[in-house]
């Protein structure tokens, strides 16, 4: 029997993955002359840094593109460039508020579970009425020693918080890591297809393309 529902942040609850792109396509033109960053953005670097820390995308882009700098510095430029967009541009994901009211709310324990910086989401709360939804229950990776999805440390301490056994919650996700972090921490998990495509999601239990695809009483 389903008692929780544990959402991802980011291309789950709040719209964040054109900003991402935005600004990590100006980072890449800040350190690298490749041609068609775009291009090589979208084909071998975001499936590999979504879910992942600040620090940790910094790193995988350096590796991939070849460009120097300390990765603490790096991650920092980074962080200032989303603090901006953060700041002015985010938004829910369209179809979350509608379906949290309608089949979440009152029925069963919710919290987010993340990876976003908290500097970030701190952002985020000032735009938008996250507490409104989902109260203190609002969970990081550095809650469980900066261990990045796949890894199921996440998931499996906010289950821990919410007082719900693993086999308990359904987590909502939109990447591959994070759905390889819900089947590892034991959960269910439900696929939008906000930032993946479907092809890229195959581990979830349903793929959907929008909120209102989704009956929880299907599960």
């Amino acid at each position: 029997m389903i008692k929780a529902i544990i959402f991802d942040a980011e291309g789950v609850v709040i719209d964040t993955h054109s900003l991402w792109v935005r600004g990590d396509i100006k980072f890449i033109k800040n350190h690298s002359s490749v041609q068609n960053p775009e291009k090589i953005y979208h084909e071998n670097i975001v499936s590999k840094i979504v879910g992942h820390s600040i620090l940790d995308g910094a790193i995988v882009m350096q590796k991939i593109l070849g460009f120097p700098g300390e990765p603490e510095d790096l991650a920092k430029e980074r962080m200032v460039t989303m603090e901006n967009l953060f700041e002015n541009d985010i938004k829910f994901i369209d179809g979350f508020v509608d379906f949290f009211n309608a089949q979440v709310k009152n029925i069963y324990k919710t919290a987010i579970g993340t990876a976003i910086k908290k500097e970030l989401m701190t952002l985020v709360e000032k735009k938008l009425p996250i507490r409104e939804f989902f109260g203190k229950d609002v969970y990081h990776i550095y809650d469980v020693g900066n261990i990045s999805k796949p890894n199921p440390d996440i998931f499996l301490y906010t289950a821990k918080q919410l007082g719900v056994a693993p086999e308990e919650c359904v987590v909502i996700e939109d990447a591959p890591n994070g759905i390889k972090a819900a089947k590892r921490a034991g959960m269910k998990c439900i696929a939008l297809t906000t930032t993946f495509h479907k092809d890229k999601l195959t581990e979830a239990d349903i793929i959907v393309e929008h909120f209102k695809n989704i009956n929880l009483d299907e599960i």
